[in-house]
Parts: C-alpha cells; sequence; structure tokens
C-alpha cells in the first residue's frame, strides 16, 4: 500500500555519512515532533536526480527554512558513502540537505513507493517523490507519473503546497 495524505510516516533506519563514517539515523526520531520534507528518488548521480531534483532542493531551501521547516532530508536507495560523496558534488551539503541511503529499500518499500526498471539498471529504487509532514503525518505528497520527470516533486512545486 502507498503512502497518503493523512497517514503516518513508517520509522526505520538508514543510513547517513558521517566525518567517522557511516551512521544509522533512525526515522521516527526525525519526525517527531518537526516539521519535515522528504524527498526521494531514483539515485544518486543519475541524469534527472543530479540536473533537476536536488538543484531544486538546493535553490528552495532558504524558502522552506523561512516556513518553519526543521529539516530537508532525501532519499535514495543508495549506499551512504554514494550519498556523501553525491553531496558534496552537488552542493547539497553546503545547502544543509540530509542525505540518507536507504541501501536496502526498506523505508522506501515501507512507503509503497519502490520500482524496478531493469532495463535503466535501477532494481527495488524510489520512485521519485516529494512531501512536507508535521510530526511524522503527511500533510502534502507528490508522486511523479514517471521516474524521468521532476515536475511535482521540484523543491518549487511542493514550496507552492506549504
Amino acid at each position: 500500500m502507498t503512502i497518503s495524505v493523512g497517514d503516518s510516516l513508517p520509522g526505520g533506519s538508514v543510513l547517513e555519512m558521517t566525518a567517522e563514517g557511516p551512521a544509522d539515523v533512525e526515522l521516527a526520531d526525525k519526525f517527531k515532533g518537526r516539521k519535515v520534507v522528504l524527498f526521494g528518488l531514483p539515485g544518486a548521480y543519475t541524469g534527472v536526480c543530479t540536473t533537476a531534483h536536488v538543484p531544486s532542493f538546493i535553490r528552495t531551501m532558504p524558502q522552506f527554512k523561512d516556513k518553519g521547516v526543521d529539516e530537508v532530508i532525501c532519499v535514495s536507495v543508495n549506499d551512504p558513502f554514494v550519498m556523501g560523496a553525491w553531496a558534496k558534488d552537488t552542493g547539497a551539503d553546503v545547502a544543509g540537505i540530509t542525505m540518507l541511503g536507504d541501501a536496502e529499500a526498506g523505508f522506501i518499500k515501507a512507503l509503497g513507493l519502490d520500482f524496478t526498471a531493469p532495463p535503466a539498471g535501477l532494481i527495488n529504487r524510489s520512485k521519485r517523490f516529494a512531501l512536507y509532514a508535521e510530526d511524522g503525518v503527511v500533510k502534502v505528497l507528490e508522486v511523479e507519473a514517471s521516474p524521468g520527470e521532476c515536475t511535482i516533486s521540484a523543491g518549487e512545486s511542493l514550496l507552492e503546497k506549504l
């Protein structure tokens, strides 16, 4: 079942690259009592993810902060080493976006937002989406019809809905 507006986000553990190496992140702790923007995408270093999706949230970070968002989080079915390098290469780290690796796709599957596209080499990946949640409850959810699109899940589009 796919997550919907009004649903509570599932918990789970993902990984973040820190100065000391990979670290577990309990998602329930990220969501509880906080206003969070969460966006997911098919993969680090892939075309639209790198040229459109992440840059849209880099551009809109100040406006999300102005609206009281506590944290903007990007999650992808990648390992934390790749997510850490990608954060540096895109400037997401400097912008303040939290880049999390859901290496086993457990969180993405719990959201019901996983897909597989063998011709592109994308197995058990995340659909392209963006959501806004307050205290772990989804208030806004936008899921792209195709992983190659980045319109309704872009930072600017989500920002308009807050």
